[in-house]
Formats: structure tokens, C-alpha cells, sequence
């Protein structure tokens, strides 16, 4: 016989997802006279009714619009389609009329908080069946769940239930608490301690509101983490590889216990890990990357130098179509109202693909197939598959030695050459993040030593399908590895790689043409940005403007005596470090000071303005952009730059009677001070912050170039750069003019 579904009416629950595109597809263009009650949630701005109706434009349906016309398919979608707003235990209208049930939602993350996991998996689940209960329907429920619920155990399992003694009720009550506990203890003082000192660290430079958002943002990560790590343990426990087994193997239990003991009809569909079609809606159909494909894409990257898989080891995985097969044949099936059947969808016992087989297929087809931006063939790691003792033992080595080396270099100042060995860095610690999460997540699915028995299955597709060719069957023993690897799915799965593949680089690159118009402000810092001079440069030409032959070595042994309170203040802030600085000037007569910027000190100034800064404030002037100079230094000195820029905004020092006392006449304009003044100068002029440009050198920068739409790092710090780099923002080399050789200098220790 082949599969009949005749007139019935069907409830779809996870219609968005992968398995469940392809059921509503395989619904929709092979069984014409049944009705789809879809359950949806909204998501974003976007309604359930749009959400479902947009999956027409997927590729998933492609072939069936081909086919039928897309008018016809849209007035078939309309007709038979109904799309019902709200969570699983929402069912729509007429719920007493639901023939079958096809139940596919479900979170397949390993790796979920463990009360989110709960949320979908099981209490989710609950509300699916207790709403039929309720209802009073009668409809024959198909529940997908997967051949893993029996992965932490050894040798052959057949197909029926799990054996176990865990309370759904009570580990469902126990997670869903999990996240207030979590919660609590992360706002206890030890905890937060912690948090803030770890913020004060990684942003203290850019202001106290930077600090508070780090911390917050250290404590969610924190509660995720636990969240994470207890589902794991509450799974491993219990006999579970994760969350993700755990959770479905309880739901199992549960449709047991509400909807078979209830005297009606339940078939459990268990596939093992799905990949992309064979061949309906069309070979290689797969949306989005799926268990075992970032992995995969990983080692053609050449980002996976070693794995923690057993080479004999069975890898279990079945093509999509296959599993939309089975359920679809479960449901057209006579089940009886006494017992569950049980459908292991997988490949390991009928047409076992060994992890070994699977590697050199995948490192035979990128041989032949590289990635572009992948270093070529040589860089395919020749995987020894070492055991979990010295893999994990090789892992911590890696991790260490990068911690060490990122300390190194966040110390370094600002070159070409350390950013190249910070791009570096990012690159190894990128690499052995994917190596940790790919080993956490993976490990037990490649070290498996568990075989799903199928003999149900098998008679289930002789029972309904025209043979192994058939479209509508399922039988795995049709499948040619190797071709399906090298010919069908491996190249699925690349093709986003590859399209996107040369489009990342270094982060420096030409500088982004200028949109004109009104509205719109370019923002400059002075010190690193547009001046190539510190604080402590320009204090010294001051002082040698002086003509005193002992000024320049006196004022320097006195910052270098002074140099280890600088430091300190500059840890903590720049703006603590500008006002410490600052009262050197304590005693200069303001008409000495003026007299010098137009003199000597103000042709060093001149001299060291960039003269590619200058170029783009050219260009942003050019283009009708509003240009300011921005800077927490001396206006005095400021002044230098004001031709060529719209308005110059810098810190005043306070005087009395033409001397200056040391003190500023008002805060200096840095940090998270500048972040203020921007956001009240461009509300109070009309300037949007969106289509605004912003340029800056340092760390403490961020505060304020996060508020532009156009954020741009100019010869950045270290930390600025490893900022920018994670943001895509623009980071730009300026050129810069050396300084005369018998020039004294001495470091700002803001690095500015």
C-alpha cells in the first residue's frame, strides 16, 4: 500500500521549523485532501499568520510551486492551511475534529539553560496534551522525539519505551525553579564582588556606567552558565548525555502517561541525528545548519586541528525526507488504543557509517573542494583521534597559553605589528573555543557505542512504500554514503560558507566613501586621533617654549617621579589621570602660555597633526557634515587644530588674575562625559547620531563611539581594537609624522 491520508484533518506543531517545513510540504503537494491546523508563535513584528504564509518563499517549497503554479499553490496554502496563534497547548478551532496530530516542535539545542529546555520539551508537551484531553479529542497523536533519549547506554536497543524511574513532574517543578535560585545567588555580595571586579578591569577606563553594565552583563552570563551546567549534570545524573536527551525522553513519558493512559492512540517517531534530503523536496534540501554540519564546516576551515571521536564508532544520521516519510506513514497506519509503537528512524544498524568513514569522506570532498579563504588542502587536519584523557589534557595547554599570551599583549602598545599578533591570537582562541564547544556537545554522539534496533521501522516502510527507490520510502539501505557525503550534502551545507567566504579580513581597509547631507555630525578625539601627541609631549614644548635650558630636565625627573600615580590613576580613570596631570601647569602665566602656541609649541603642534585626519575632516566638510573637535586636553593647545574644523570643544583650565591655578575650570570632556555631551549636543542641534561619524583611539572611547552610526577606530589601543574587531566596526591606520630625533619624551600613560 503507499501512504493515505485521505480527508483528514491534521494538527502540525513546530510548522516553522526543519522537520516541520517539510512535513507541511510533503502535507501540501503529495496527500491534496487534507486540512494543516498550523500552531505558530508570533516572532518579532512578524504575526503567525505571516510567519507560516512566508515559508512559501523557502526553498523547501520550490519544487511544489514549480510544479503547480504559484497562484494554485497560494489558493491550496489558503484553503487547507490554517494557522492558529499561540503556544502548544493552543488548538485552534474544532479541536474534537483532529484526526491526527503531528507533533514535531521541540528546542534541539544540547547545550539550553536547563529551565528553557524544560519549558519547550516538557512543559510545553504537557500543555499539548492536557489541551486534548480537555477538548475531548480523539486524534491519532505521532510524536517526534529521537533515537538519543537511549544514547547513554551500551549495545543494541530495541524499540520501545525507555526504562527509567525520573519524575517528569518533579525534574519539570526542580527546572522551572532552577532560575530563581540561580538568580538569587548571583546578586549575593561575594558573587557581585566579583562581577564588578572583573568590570573594572576589562572597562574601568571608560566610565563608572561602562563598569555597571559589565557587571550586569557578567552576572547574566553567570546565571546562563549555572543554568547550562546544571542541566547538564541534573542530565548526566540521571543517565543522560544532556538536557536535550533528558528532556525528550520525560516528554515520551508524559505522552505515555496523559495520552495512551487515557485510552488513546500514540506512535513515537525516534530519529537519530537529520541531515539534508536525499531526495524530496529535492536532493540536498536542508534550513540552516543542522547537528553535525558546524563541525563539518569547521574542519574544511581547517579550525579543528584534533577530535575526541572514537574512529569505529557508528555516527547515526538520516536524511530529513526519510523522517517525514516515517512519521507520515505512522499516522496513515492502524495503531492500537493499548499500547505505544515505537519507530527508530536511523541508519547505524540497517547501513552503519563508521566516524572513520565519514572523515575521509569529508576531508576526500574539501581535498577536491576547498573553502575559499581556507588555506588550501594542507591545512585539513589528519585527525588521530586521541582519547578523552589527552584531548582534554592538549585542550587546557592551548587555552592557557593563550590566556598568558592575550595578558602579553593587551600591555603592548598600539602597532601594526602587535595588532597583526592580536589578529593572530583571535584566530587561535577562536579555533579552540569551537574545539571546546564542539567537544562538549559532540563528544558523546562520536564516542557512542549504542546501536538503535530498526525492525519496526523496516516493516513499517515495506508495509507502505513501492520499494527502496520508492520517494515515499524510508528504507536507509538505499543510501550510498559516499555519494550522499561527497554529492548531495556536503555541498548543501557549503554553499553559505562559500558565499560568504572572502568577505572577512583584517578590519583595516579603505576608508568608506561619505554620504553628503545636512544632519549629520563627524566627531574627532584630539590626542592618537588628529594629534600625534600626548598630554606629557605637549606640557614639555610648553616648558622648553620657555627658553630656560633646566625646565625640560626638571619637569621630567618630576614626572617621572610622579609616573607610578599617574599609572594608577590612569587604571582607574582618564579623566582622574587628566586632572593629576593637569596641575602641572599650576604658576604658567596664560599670556606666556598663549605666546608659545603661537610660536615654537605651536609649530610642534602643527607639525604633528595627522595628515590624514585633517584629509577626512576635509571630506566631511566637503560633504555639509557638522565637524568637531573633541578633546579632555588644554583648550589653550586645542586652539591649534580649530581651523580646521567647524567648533572645537576642550576642557578650560581655571585661572586667577592671567596664572593658572592647575585646576579645570569644568570636568573634562572623556569617557563616558563625552558619551553626555554628545547625546544633549546632537539632541539640542537636531543632528542624528545614526547617520553620525565618530573617531577615536582608545578604549575609553567606546562609551561614546557606540552612540554613531558610523563608529570608526583610528589607530587604535589594543583593547579598542579587540573591541572594534568583535563589532565590525571600521579601524583605520592614519598616518603619522615623526617627531625631531633630539625631541624628549615621555610616555602618557594613557596612551593617548
Amino acid at each position: 500500500m503507499s501512504v493515505e491520508l485521505g480527508n483528514a484533518r491534521i494538527l502540525l506543531t513546530g510548522g516553522t521549523g526543519f522537520v516541520g517545513q517539510a512535513i507541511l510540504e510533503r502535507l501540501l503537494s503529495s496527500h491534496p485532501g487534507t486540512t494543516i491546523v498550523v500552531l505558530a508563535r508570533p516572532k518579532g513584528s512578524l504575526g503567525a499568520q505571516h510567519r507560516v504564509e512566508n515559508l512559501l518563499r523557502k526553498p523547501v517549497f520550490s519544487r511544489w510551486l514549480d510544479a503547480v503554479g504559484e497562484d494554485e499553490a497560494r489558493r491550496q496554502f489558503a484553503e487547507r492551511v490554517v494557522v492558529v496563534e499561540g503556544g502548544l497547548g493552543t488548538l485552534g478551532p474544532e479541536p474534537e475534529r483532529l484526526d491526527i496530530v503531528l507533533h514535531s516542535a521541540s528546542s534541539v539545542n544540547f547545550d539550553d539553560p536547563i529551565d528553557a529546555a524544560f519549558a519547550t520539551n516538557v512543559t510545553g508537551v504537557s500543555k499539548l496534551y492536557q489541551g486534548l484531553l480537555e477538548a475531548g479529542a480523539d486524534p491519532h497523536v505521532v510524536h517526534v522525539s529521537t533515537a538519543y533519549v537511549n544514547a547513554a547506554r551500551k549495545g543494541l536497543v530495541t524499540e520501545g519505551p525507555v526504562e527509567h524511574q525520573a519524575d517528569w513532574r518533579a525534574e519539570e517543578a526542580a527546572a522551572r525553579s532552577a532560575r530563581v535560585r540561580t538568580e538569587e545567588l548571583s546578586r549575593t555580595p561575594e558573587q557581585l564582588r566579583r562581577f564588578l571586579k572583573q568590570a573594572n578591569q576589562e572597562v574601568g577606563k571608560v566610565g563608572p556606567r561602562a563598569v555597571a553594565e559589565a557587571t550586569e552583563a557578567a552576572r547574566c552570563v553567570w546565571v546562563n552558565d549555572e543554568l547550562v551546567s546544571y542541566g547538564l549534570t541534573r542530565a548526566q545524573s540521571l543517565g543522560w548525555t544532556d538536557v536535550y536527551t533528558l528532556t525528550k525522553a520525560l516528554a515520551e513519558r508524559l505522552a505515555e502517561e496523559l495520552w495512551l493512559g487515557g485510552g488513546h492512540r500514540l506512535s513515537i517517531v525516534r530519529p537519530s541525528i537529520i541531515e539534508s534530503a536525499l531526495r524530496h523536496p529535492f536532493p540536498g534540501w536542508i534550513d540552516g545548519f543542522k547537528v553535525a554540519d558546524p563541525l563539518i564546516v569547521a574542519y574544511g576551515r581547517g579550525n579543528l586541528p584534533e577530535f575526541p571521536g572514537l574512529p569505529d564508532s557508528v555516527l547515526d544520521i538520516v536524511p530529513v525526507d526519510f523522517v517525514v516519510n516515517a512519521v507520515l506513514a505512522a499516522a496513515a497506519t492502524q495503531a492500537p488504543r493499548d499500547r505505544a509503537r515505537y519507530f527508530h528512524v536511523v541508519s547505524g544498524t540497517s547501513n552503519p557509517l563508521p566516524l572513520h568513514h565519514m572523515v575521509e569522506n569529508i576531508r576526500s570532498y574539501f581535498s577536491a573542494h576547498p573553502i575559499p579563504g581556507a588555506d588550501g588542502p594542507g591545512s585539513l587536519p589528519t585527525w588521530q583521534f586521541p582519547g578523552g584523557i589527552r584531548f582534554e589534557a592538549g585542550l587546557k595547554r592551548k587555552e592557557l597559553g593563550t590566556k598568558l599570551t592575550d595578558a602579553v599583549i593587551s600591555k603592548l602598545p598600539a602597532t601594526s605589528g602587535s595588532r597583526d599578533w592580536a589578529d593572530s591570537l583571535h584566530s587561535a582562541r577562536s579555533k579552540l573555543q569551537l574545539l571546546r564547544k564542539f567537544s562538549g556537545l559532540y563528544q558523546a554522539y562520536v564516542q557512542s557505542e549504542v546501536l538503535f534496533d530498526d525492525a519496526s521501522t523496516r516493516a513499517l516502510d515495506r508495509e507502505v512504500s513501492a520499494g527502496p527507490d520508492d520517494d515515499a520510502g524510508f528504507d536507509v539501505t538505499a543510501i550510498d554514503w559516499s555519494h550522499y557525503l561527497q554529492d548531495v550534502h556536503l555541498p548543501a551545507i557549503t554553499s553559505l560558507p562559500r558565499a560568504l567566504a572572502g568577505r572577512s579580513g583584517r578590519s583595516e581597509r579603505t576608508q568608506k566613501p561619505l554620504a553628503s547631507g545636512p544632519g549629520v555630525l563627524a566627531v574627532f578625539d584630539l590626542e592618537g586621533t588628529v594629534l600625534h601627541a600626548n598630554l606629557v609631549q605637549q606640557y614639555l614644548w610648553l616648558r622648553d617654549a620657555e627658553r630656560d635650558m633646566t625646565s625640560v630636565p626638571r619637569e621630567v625627573t618630576k614626572i617621572l617621579a610622579l609616573l607610578p600615580r599617574y599609572l594608577a590613576a590612569e587604571r582607574r580613570d582618564r579623566s582622574e589621570f587628566i586632572r593629576s596631570f593637569l596641575r602641572l601647569h599650576a604658576g604658567m602665566r596664560v599670556a606666556d602660555v598663549e605666546r608659545y602656541v603661537r610660536g615654537s609649541a605651536g609649530r610642534k603642534l602643527r607639525a604633528h597633526l595627522l595628515a590624514d585626519a585633517l584629509a577626512r575632516v576635509a571630506e566631511h566638510r566637503a560633504a555639509g557634515h557638522h565637524t568637531v573637535l573633541v578633546t579632555g586636553g588644554v583648550d589653550l593647545l586645542a586652539g591649534v587644530a580649530a581651523p580646521y574644523f567647524d567648533e572645537v570643544v576642550a576642557s578650560g583650565l581655571h585661572e586667577r588674575d592671567g596664572v593658572l591655578t592647575g585646576y579645570l575650570a569644568a570636568p573634562p570632556i572623556v569617557g563616558e562625559a563625552r558619551a553626555a555631551w554628545l547625546r544633549q549636543y546632537a539632541e539640542s542641534r537636531g543632528f542624528d547620531l545614526s547617520k553620525s561619524y565618530g573617531y577615536g583611539d582608545s578604549q575609553a572611547d567606546t562609551s561614546w563611539l557606540r552612540l554613531v552610526g558610523n563608529p570608526v577606530a583610528v589607530n587604535p589601543d589594543q583593547r579598542l581594537y579587540v573591541f572594534a574587531r568583535g563589532r565590525h566596526w571600521e579601524v583605520v591606520e592614519w598616518k603619522r609624522t615623526g617627531a625631531p630625533d633630539d625631541e624628549p619624551f615621555v610616555a602618557d600613560p594613557g596612551g593617548q
